[in-house]
């Protein structure tokens, strides 16, 4: 496709495919960042986004005022020096990353681009990540979840004992991608690091800690965690603060009550920010329902999923207004 930008053609091994998006602690996105970081992969290919992606916003820098640029949408490569004779452990790894969520109306002519660089090259298996919001404590160590796309597949993930994903959904593109991916008869799974109702806001560093463990194991990877463990005792920190600060001075005792959870929720969601690419998917919603108004309905789940319903109140309330008759 004419879109994509090729840096270089690498020959790649049986490889594996990684991808990632923002998304709930934005763990997704945060793992594969920390995976090509460490693995010092390279860049070679990426592509424009402007049919994609939208603008909702201009920005102000020393008053002057430009259109932000648009999200990045980058592959990345890195051979696998391990010599073994175990099939499993010589694959080599082609990353996907992008810094946004497209507009998932046209989620699958964006997934046809990715597609189109991976026709390339002979991919055994896909991988992917999100969160598993739960109703835990902070302080707890975060489990991972995985769903696969055959039997197989789910029998060896078993092996890391790790839980089995019975039944739910996996929104956005970090669980969509996996989908379209088994249409087209390719293999593949994702994981999902337990996080907190109350912190889905705020990127988990403990989340992505717990899966990076596991993909360590699972592709042989030699990892260095130490920065993101501190990260994780740093953000753990703050968050015993707030929740300090919110209870008056009294620490939690035990894990935390539901009533405390939507608390805490409905607070942490005034110090921190929506990811862009929810805010971009919100406005978009909101377009959709004011040509449809049955389309409301997805615009309030998608509002409370990210508890920001009573920020956006005043303008879903409108969609239900009827417009005015004009004057004779």
């Amino acid at each position: 496709m004419k879109d994509i930008k090729f840096i270089k053609r690498p020959k790649l091994y049986h490889p594996y495919l990684i991808v990632g998006w923002p998304g709930m602690g934005e763990v997704a996105f945060k793992t594969v960042e920390f995976l090509i970081g460490q693995l010092h992969a390279q860049e070679f290919a990426y592509f424009e986004g402007r049919h994609y992606f939208y603008y909702t916003s201009s920005q102000i820098q020393n008053g002057i005022l430009n259109l932000p640029d648009l999200p990045y949408s980058k592959f990345f490569y890195y051979k696998n020096p391990s010599k073994s004779n175990l099939d499993f452990l010589r694959h080599d790894l082609i990353f996907f990353l992008s810094n946004a969520q497209p507009d998932l109306f046209y989620s699958e002519d964006y997934a046809e681009v990715i597609f189109s660089v991976l026709k390339n090259f002979d991919i055994k298996m896909v991988i992917s990540f999100a969160a598993m919001p739960l109703p835990i404590d902070h302080s707890q160590k975060p489990n991972v979840w995985f769903c696969a796309t055959d039997e197989k597949i789910k029998e060896t993930l078993l092996r890391y004992n790790l839980k089995s994903m019975s039944e739910g959904q996996i929104s956005g593109m970090n669980g969509l991608f996996l989908g379209l991916a088994k249409q087209r008869g390719l293999k593949g799974f994702c994981l999902l690091g337990e996080i907190p109702f109350y912190t889905i806001q705020i990127e988990n560093p403990r989340a992505t800690l717990a899966i990076l463990e596991v993909v360590s194991k699972i592709l042989n990877l030699s990892l260095d965690l130490q920065s993101l463990n501190e990260q994780a005792d740093l953000m753990e920190q703050q968050i015993e603060q707030l929740i300090d600060y919110l209870k008056g001075g009294v620490q939690p005792q035990g894990p935390i009550g539901e009533e405390e959870i939507e608390r805490i929720k409905k607070t942490l969601s005034q110090y921190t920010k929506l990811p862009e690419s929810v805010k971009q998917n919100i406005e978009k919603l909101f377009e959709q329902a004011k040509k449809d108004i049955s389309k409301a309905n997805i615009l309030k789940q998608e509002l409370d999923k990210w508890n920001v319903y009573r920020d956006y109140e005043d303008r879903f309330l409108d969609l239900f207004k009827k417009p005015k008759e004009k004057g004779n």
